[in-house]
């Protein structure tokens, strides 16, 4: 297929991309924290990564309540919750706006990036709750995406995020890694699930992304593969890098 590419990452950074003029990117957080909220790791080197290449970018997080909180020492819920944009300012070092104002402005913006951990699937969708059949998108979140859809932007979407494409762009060609259970791939299930949503799942190793020229699609495994934190730095640089590719690709139609 004509729109579909795994890329390799490379020793390239992403300052080496030349951009005709500032690229303006939205990060959707959806607070700290693996098993409720945005994945540290993924969050804090695809913001670096945008930072190197001289990226304009602004996060965003929903003003709602987190499905729940967990004490990541035990794996234990907390007796209260805690809100998921709060929690994303700790990421964002208090930078970061309510997500209805990115829907007021996404045509503002030349690409989102959305960074993986449990709380996409539990925060941004329900997925971690209803599996693929019964999945719901988050009703903000649905029309945030619909608009960079609309406005034909590009998206990057980071380990387990790619449930939210596969859910609201109808056949778009995606990656979570490998199709296969093993220890360094424990969540391999999930490319089943993207595919009974209706996308197209590309296998492609932990320093690969897919990228979808046709749907203005990026995705890179992270830690969908059971890897290390340099290893989750380059797949979050290739993610970056060819978002921003696209992104300049895209101007040039």
């Amino acid at each position: 297929d004509i729109y579909e590419s795994k890329q390799k990452a490379k020793t390239t950074s992403p300052r080496n991309i030349i951009m005709s003029y500032p690229i303006s990117v939205a990060v959707l957080l959806c607070g700290a924290g693996v098993y409720d909220g945005s994945e540290c790791t993924e969050a804090v080197t695809t913001l670096v990564h945008l930072s190197r290449a001289g990226a304009e970018v602004k996060m965003f997080a929903p003003n709602k309540d987190q499905m729940h909180a967990i004490d990541h020492t035990t794996g234990n819920e907390h007796t209260t919750t805690r809100n998921s944009l709060v929690e994303s300012a700790r990421i964002a070092r208090g930078q970061v706006s309510p997500l209805d104002d990115l829907l007021e402005n996404a045509s503002h913006y030349d690409a989102l990036v959305i960074p993986g951990g449990f709380g996409v699937a539990k925060n941004l969708c329900n997925y971690a709750v209803k599996g693929a059949d019964g999945m719901e998108v988050d009703a903000l979140v649905e029309s945030v995406i619909g608009e960079f859809v609309k406005f034909k932007r590009v998206i990057g979407f980071c380990c387990i995020a790619p449930v939210l494409a596969a859910k609201l762009i109808p056949g778009a060609m995606l990656t979570v890694g490998s199709d296969v259970q093993s220890d360094l791939y424990p969540y391999a299930g999930t490319a089943k699930d993207v595919e009974t949503l209706g996308a197209k799942h590309v296998v492609c190793s932990h320093d690969e992304v897919v990228v979808d020229e046709k749907n203005l699609v990026v995705t890179a495994p992270a830690y969908m593969y059971a890897g290390k934190p340099h290893e989750i730095d380059d797949s979050t640089r290739e993610l970056v890098k060819s978002v921003l590719a696209l992104v300049e690709k895209q101007r040039n139609r």
